[in-house]
């Protein structure tokens, strides 16, 4: 790195890190900065890179039978400086394993012998993999070492068995299958950590590459396949009446029911060969996953989310027609698409479509949602909408989920709340906000409770690691939101995710993106909400009137900058409520003092946290005597 770049490197890291507040940076992204792959402004660096495959993939399945049997050809890149002597595959599904480690108990059910490599060839030559102690990470050297720049075509066959047990995949029933992680992957291979080699415990999630994907399910007649991406044989596959109808969802507002029970019932949906192979392609995208049933409803319909364009998106549901809640579950969809396109985060949908699947995970891929039916049809949208927010976080946002879960799981759970506010209303979206995101948190008091947010999530576990993920660290999101206000957060934001998506932004790439965007030194506000210990607690310690005005004293016992509404009640009777933002804490983060003007006969002062909920409520109120 030249001088020049040293010393206008550290201009920025004085003037948006703040010359007194600097944020701690893990030793390995410090070399990042220093070979500008990535910048301090918040930017990817001049010499940023990452690698990418592209797949060809073909899996065939016949249920009841639960033995999927795939090959795929990988076109794999290297895009680094370095020169890869050997790759590390991800086989995510050998967590099905005895004796695989896992964070939580495994039932027979879940139990499988798990993927099995048939055979593996590296540009056409075969190599041995010995698979019997495969982990979900195997390291394969290189015949010839991958050199910057050049690609190396890479073969494999495999097989595994369904679970029993559905959870993230696995046969939901006896016909219908979720299939997720379920071909080998190399692995990321990053400007900062190099091969990623974190093992899959069950509870953690994902970190995958942008690859292009073109795939292939064969499947026995009178099932239906859905999956990420385009489908590109639709009347190779669907009687010409369905396919039509399909077609037509594409471009509808209103919900096409396109497969019906009495349709299912005289199996008739699908062409009468023997077998059908449903082609799919999906590109730039970090995963895909596939559902198919032989029994399932099938409904679609679209809605435009991009209204400068016109650009519609498609959504449809896989459902079995005993729940009752995914009737609705297009329009919940279509709901989500057009709220988070137009409003939070105000990026239109990127992709083509989203289809939402009957199973049992609560869990988000690509394009795919795979959700259990509740009996109340409010939370079932509540969890669909969740699960749609991931599509830009991690999904267009391409975040180590296994290391820093908080860059995802944190924004959908925000995301969750502002678009609850819109379907519930405030009061009640706070009040379930509250309940199932923020209380435990504020309320119980062991030291699991006050890890920092930055602590690496693939080591934690339990509250530690839900607490960090999601009710946290979303209320630190949206501290930031009320501390710049809705058009300079929802402009940062926007720029951060201009900035990152297709690529992998660390922590650190959003702080000083944020900073970065918003031209202020937020690092006070960082570093106390994501790396610090602190928790909400304030007090009113003082208060004081001064011929016409109100002095209060605020104490933050906790030391977390949060937002915070002072009520007063006048010898009147009236009640006035005042808005603080985090901003109150800038300079102090123990003590503020806020003056309300023109107010001289309070008699009474009342702290009001919200989401933002306070530990310790017994010192939140002042009478006068």
């Amino acid at each position: 790195m030249t001088k020049i770049k040293i010393i206008a490197a550290l201009m920025l890291l004085v003037s948006f890190s703040g010359s007194s507040q600097s944020l701690y940076q893990p030793r390995d992204l410090k070399e990042a900065y220093k070979n500008d792959t990535r910048n301090m402004n918040g930017k990817p660096g001049l010499n940023y890179w990452q690698n990418r495959g592209v797949y060809n993939i073909d899996i065939r399945v016949t249920p009841p039978q639960r033995t999927v049997f795939g090959s795929e050809t990988i076109t794999y890149t290297n895009n680094s400086p370095d020169t890869l002597r050997r790759l590390n595959f991800k086989l995510f599904l050998n967590n099905h394993k005895p004796g695989a480690p896992r964070l939580r108990k495994a039932s027979k059910d879940f139990l499988t012998s798990g993927m099995h490599i048939d055979s593996f060839k590296e540009n056409g030559e075969a190599s041995t993999w010995e698979d019997l102690d495969d982990g979900t990470n195997k390291f394969i050297p290189l015949k010839e070492p991958l050199f910057p720049g050049k690609s190396v075509n890479l073969s494999i066959e495999w097989h595994y068995d369904v679970s029993v047990e559905s959870g993230r995949e696995g046969a939901i029933d006896s016909t219908t299958f979720f299939l997720a992680y379920f071909f080998p992957r190399v692995a990321v291979y990053d400007d900062y950590s190099g091969w990623d080699t974190m093992t899959f415990t069950g509870s953690q999630e994902f970190y995958n590459d942008f690859n292009d994907y073109t795939f292939s399910v064969t499947v026995p007649k009178n099932y239906i396949v859905w999956a990420t991406g385009d489908l590109l044989n639709p009347e190779e596959v669907l009687q010409s009446k369905y396919a039509d109808r399909l077609a037509k969802s594409m471009t509808s507002d209103q919900v096409i029911r396109i497969a019906t029970p009495d349709d299912l019932k005289k199996q008739e949906i699908t062409k009468q060969s023997t077998s059908n192979t449903w082609k799919w392609k999906a590109d730039s995208i970090t995963d895909i996953a596939i559902a198919l049933s032989n029994h399932y409803n099938w409904d679609g319909g679209s809605v435009v989310v991009d209204k400068k364009t016109g650009r519609r998106a498609s959504v449809q549901a896989a459902y079995n027609d005993d729940a009752q809640d995914f009737h609705q579950m297009v329009d919940f969809g279509k709901h989500s698409l057009q709220w988070f396109s137009n409003n939070y985060p105000g990026v239109p949908y990127p992709y083509q479509k989203s289809t939402i699947v009957r199973g049992f995970a609560d869990m988000e891929y690509p394009m795919m949602v795979n959700d259990n039916s509740t009996p109340d049809p409010d939370f079932s949208r509540f969890v669909a909408e969740h699960e749609i927010a991931h599509t830009y976080f991690p999904f267009y946002m391409g975040i180590n989920e296994t290391r820093y879960g908080f860059m995802d799981e944190g924004w959908a759970t925000a995301l969750e709340y502002l678009i609850g506010i819109n379907d519930l209303g405030e009061e009640a979206a706070t009040r379930n906000f509250q309940m199932f995101r923020v209380n435990r948190w504020a309320n119980d008091a062991n030291a699991e409770e006050d890890i920092p947010i930055i602590t690496p999530s693939n080591i934690l576990t339990g509250v530690a690691l839900g607490n960090n993920e999601y009710g946290k660290a979303a209320i630190g999101y949206l501290a930031m939101k009320d501390l710049l206000g809705d058009e300079l957060f929802l402009t940062a934001l926007q720029g951060y995710m201009d900035r990152w998506n297709g690529k992998h932004p660390t922590p650190w790439d959003f702080f000083y993106s944020f900073n970065d965007i918003s031209k202020q030194n937020l690092n006070w506000f960082w570093d106390s909400w994501f790396f610090s210990n602190n928790y909400i607690d304030l007090a009113i310690s003082d208060v004081q009137t001064k011929k016409k005005n109100t002095s209060i004293t605020l104490q933050n016992i906790g030391g977390m900058p949060a937002p915070v509404d002072v009520i007063i009640i006048t010898s009147s009777g009236k009640s006035k409520t005042y808005h603080y933002t985090p901003e109150i804490w800038k300079n102090n983060l123990k003590k503020a003092s806020i003056t309300i003007e023109g107010e001289k006969d309070v008699t009474s002062v009342k702290l009001e946290g919200g989401i933002y909920m306070d530990a310790d409520t017994s010192n939140n109120q002042w009478t006068k005597e």
